[in-house]
């Protein structure tokens, strides 16, 4: 039984613990990651990386409690390939916002969703909420955390399935990745200059970009690789964490208050 997972402990645990002061929600999705890794990547990323970050956390005294993941994602844009699971936006908002006021039922005011799918996009939800819940909504997309340092480690970065992704699955769950079945990754570039540039953005159907759902060449991945992303990331959300569960909520919260 781990003391900070949620899913593991039992009732007379939570009362003897007491209210944690932050609660972390992982995010994944149901989607094909090219032909070398498995359906529920980003769930299993999203999970073993709150694992890891919790477990630090609460090592270091924060009252930090991990929550069971959300396994879907919005995914309309690879419905092209086989046995995707699209969930609407409007319905992971929706679950978010019930899981929000049970938790502030249970008086728990801060919490962090770890989303692990890129095309989830809580903001404009989390934005809505905002006034309406004693709760504070934190969001992390934990491919994001080191992009400053990832240059260092990969070659390739890679969008999806690429060199980091499939690093990274390469140190969580090594039983399920076939780097052997990967092709390059290659994707088809936009007709119009202001696509390519990111100044004007549309929605990619997937099955259009890429050839079998993957962006990014995976073939250099390894688990070193893998393994060194995720230490890095891993302690700066174990970091913000155990700053998050021991700053106040007060009237300035969370900016500094005025000298």
């Amino acid at each position: 039984m781990r003391p900070w997972c949620l899913s593991e402990i039992t009732l007379k645990v939570v009362r003897e613990t007491g209210v944690p002061e932050v609660v972390v929600l992982p995010i994944g999705a149901c989607e094909p990651h090219g032909l070398h890794l498995p359906y529920g990547a980003d769930t299993y990323e999203a999970v073993a990386i709150a694992e890891r970050a919790c477990s630090i956390a609460y090592e270091r005294g924060a009252k930090v409690l991990l929550l069971p993941a959300i396994p879907y994602g919005v995914d309309s844009n690879l419905l092209a390939f086989p046995m995707t699971i699209h969930v609407r936006q409007e319905t992971l908002n929706q679950i978010v916002r019930d899981i929000v006021f049970s938790l502030e039922r249970h008086g728990v005011y801060k919490l962090v969703l770890l989303n692990g799918h890129g095309g989830n996009d809580f903001v404009g939800g989390l934005r809505d909420l905002y006034g309406r819940t004693k709760v504070w909504i934190f969001l992390v997309n934990w491919w994001q955390v080191g992009s400053d340092k990832a240059k260092e480690i990969f070659e390739e970065v890679g969008d999806h399935s690429g060199e980091m992704e499939t690093s990274v699955c390469m140190a969580l769950i090594p039983d399920l990745v076939h780097l052997q079945d990967a092709d390059d990754g290659a994707v088809r570039p936009f007709r119009m200059e202001a696509l390519a540039k990111g100044w004007a953005w549309t929605t990619r159907p997937w099955e259009r970009l890429t050839k079998n759902s993957g962006h990014g060449d995976p073939r250099k991945a390894t688990a070193e690789k893998g393994e060194r992303y995720i230490s890095l990331i891993v302690e700066r959300i174990a970091d913000f964490l155990v700053t998050l569960a021991q700053t106040p909520i007060d009237e300035w919260f969370p900016f500094e208050p005025p000298k």
